[in-house]
């Protein structure tokens, strides 16, 4: 009996991708890669306040008669709008401030409540209008960066900085994957408030 054996030969061909993009662009490369993932969350902002009154921003909602703790609008929104003057300031530019008494009542450990009077969070125009406002001069000056402002290692230290250990990396979450749990949370009580999805 005769073993045969059959030689394979492969051919392996190597693509070198030419850079397509011009330098100036890719010296700014993350910002900009960030500050995409950016204005689609601010796009995705608008839409989740469509058909939303004022009167319900800050109310929680009630399901079969239960009130469902979770987030509410006024809440997602003004947590969020804490951040983005927080972007520009960590880069050492102006802009925005934010606004008197937000830090103690939107900050990561403060609880949502429910606000039947109107009189615990601020209306829907002026909220909305930090969010906005801080997270569009953060989106300008994101596309301006170099790379190199955004590889500066994360001042905040302990826990954040062992996740994120570049102004890049917290920033993408703060941009992204922050903004997005958030804002999810506000889909989730457009439908328990009848409304839709967005």
């Amino acid at each position: 009996m005769t073993t045969g054996f059959v030689q394979v030969q492969r051919h392996v061909e190597i693509v070198i991708f030419e850079p397509v993009l011009q330098s100036s662009f890719m010296s700014q490369f993350v910002g900009n890669v960030i500050a995409d993932s950016l204005a689609r969350c601010l796009g995705y902002a608008e839409s989740l306040l469509k058909d939303v009154n004022p009167a319900q921003f800050s109310r929680l909602a009630v399901v079969n008669g239960r009130t469902i703790e979770s987030n509410h609008p006024a809440f997602a929104y003004g947590h969020l709008s804490l951040y983005g003057p927080r972007i520009l300031r960590q880069f050492g530019h102006a802009g925005p401030e934010v606004p008197e008494g937000y830090e103690a009542l939107f900050s990561k450990d403060s609880k949502c409540v429910d606000d039947p009077e109107g009189v615990i969070y601020p209306p829907m125009a002026e909220v909305t209008a930090a969010y906005f406002e801080g997270y569009r001069s953060a989106l300008t000056l994101l596309r301006s960066l170099p790379d190199e402002a955004l590889q500066v290692a994360n001042p905040m230290g302990g826990r954040m900085t062992e996740l994120f250990p570049t102004l890049g990396s917290l920033h993408a979450f703060y941009c992204g994957g922050h903004m997005m749990l958030h804002l999810g949370q506000v889909s989730a009580w457009r439908r328990m408030m009848n409304l839709g999805a967005a």
